[in-house]
């Protein structure tokens, strides 16, 4: 048992890398997801192929965030974007349905 006592020097930078990925992924889907559905609404011309790919990146980003954190043993935040994942089928589902 005294070796779990000690903690390895390494894994708070694992910890924080692995944070880092996660919260990139978020913040890039953020950006990205809004920009597509506001060129598609605002474009010159209506592509459809423009919403389907903002469909897509919908459920995407978090299903990349999910297998990042729960490749590195960080199962809470990997959990909360499954859910995450699974809720944003709904509107992937509508705006595809729609374009």
């Amino acid at each position: 048992m005294a070796f779990a006592l000690h903690k390895d020097p390494a894994d708070a930078v694992r910890r924080t890398r692995v944070t880092l990925k996660v919260v990139m992924v978020t913040l890039a889907w953020l950006v990205i997801v809004p920009l597509l559905m506001i060129y598609g609404w605002t474009g010159e011309t209506r592509d459809d192929d423009v919403f389907t790919l903002a469909a897509f990146l919908i459920v995407l980003g978090p299903f990349t965030a999910a297998v990042i954190a729960t490749r590195n043993q960080r199962f809470g935040i990997g959990a909360t974007y499954v859910v995450l994942t699974l809720l944003m089928i709904f509107p992937a589902v509508a705006i595809a349905r729609a374009a």
